[in-house]
């Protein structure tokens, strides 16, 4: 072997040295959300830019909330996740459940709306919704009926056989219909009775199908079997850029509060790096990116919309928060699998 030949071996296996550590110092953080809109507006939108600046690689684990929180439970002495995005009332189970550690005070944690802070600041909301009401415009149109004011609109005769209902049992969508016209009934998350009681001889009438989630309603709808359903003003949006004629409806009785959160996961092994990103998903550069690339609405009232239409929208649905509904989670949890099996057994048998 030659000495130029010994020589270039030696820079060759520097270089790879280099290259080698430089990967080694490159970590990777795990966070485990929902699947479609949210992990391509994510990865796309949101997590470049940290990761640029932080030299770190984010991994998404998709999954329904109720999936993720099962993920996390499982490994919950040696996590594999680092963050992990879930549904206002499915994070506060995991909060019970010690799967998540208190977010470090932050200038963004500070910026974001007082009711998107959670439990004692064990987590945060990054992406603001709410259940209301959703109609069929066409058919609407060319019945000539009024839009859509109040809860009790779904036990409306009109609409017999024109009712699609999410599952109280295995969607929020139902579920917060269901605990609006209890309240609507005199009831509360404390006393389910007059829902329960009540709902067959009115709502469940006019319903054509119960659903387990809300992936039917744009097939239903554009063949004219759904008339109303509940649904979210994103949902809504998501389908008339679909060109689904579909329209939102805020209830006169109130919306219910419908958030996704963050939490950092207990006993994560980046804790340092999980509450550093944890932090810059709540401020207003990063909420900003995701209103822009997937209609995700913010948290952090500093976060702009970039079009004067996303402004628009944006100025509306905070009109409609204002009359939100925060339904106690803690109840609920503690009393859904009764309510489950009764909802089976009552009212989709």
């Amino acid at each position: 072997m030659t000495n130029r030949t010994i020589l270039l071996a030696g820079a060759a296996a520097l270089a790879l040295g280099h290259a080698t550590a430089v990967s080694a110092e490159t970590k990777t953080l795990y966070v485990g959300m929902n699947g479609g809109n949210f992990e391509r507006t994510y990865t796309q939108a949101v997590f470049p830019d940290f990761e640029k600046a932080n030299d770190v690689k984010i991994v998404v684990v998709p999954g329904t909330s109720s999936d993720i929180l099962a993920k996390a439970t499982a490994a919950k002495d040696k996590p594999q996740m680092h963050v992990m995005f879930l549904d206002d009332g499915v994070m506060v189970r995991a909060v019970g459940a010690g799967l998540c550690e208190k977010l470090k005070p932050s200038p963004e944690l500070d910026e974001i709306l007082p009711n998107a802070r959670l439990k004692g600041d064990m987590a945060a909301g990054v992406d603001l919704g709410m259940t209301g009401l959703a109609y069929n415009k066409k058919l609407f149109d060319e019945n000539g009926w009024a839009a859509p004011t109040s809860w009790m609109d779904l036990a409306d005769p009109k609409f017999q056989g024109k009712v699609v209902f999410q599952s109280a049992a295995a969607s929020s969508f139902g579920l917060h219909a269901f605990l609006m016209f209890n309240r609507i009934q005199g009831g509360s998350e404390d006393n389910v009775e007059p829902g329960f009681e009540k709902f067959r001889d009115t709502i469940g009438k006019n319903v054509i199908e119960f659903i387990p989630n809300s992936s039917k309603i744009s097939e239903m709808v554009q063949t004219g079997e759904a008339a109303i359903f509940p649904l979210t003003p994103t949902s809504v949006a998501t389908l008339k850029d679909k060109g689904i004629p579909v329209e939102y409806a805020q209830p006169k009785e109130g919306s219910v509060v419908l958030m996704v959160a963050e939490c950092v996961i207990a006993g994560n092994s980046e804790p340092e790096l999980a509450q550093k990103l944890a932090a810059y998903l709540l401020s207003a550069e990063a909420q900003s990116n995701a209103l822009a690339a997937g209609n995700i609405v913010p948290s952090n009232p500093k976060a702009k919309a970039r079009t004067p239409e996303a402004e628009r929208k944006l100025e509306t649905f905070h009109g409609y928060m204002k009359t939100a509904v925060t339904l106690d989670w803690d109840v609920i949890n503690a009393k859904r699998p009764e309510w489950n099996s009764r909802w089976n057994k009552t009212i989709e048998q």
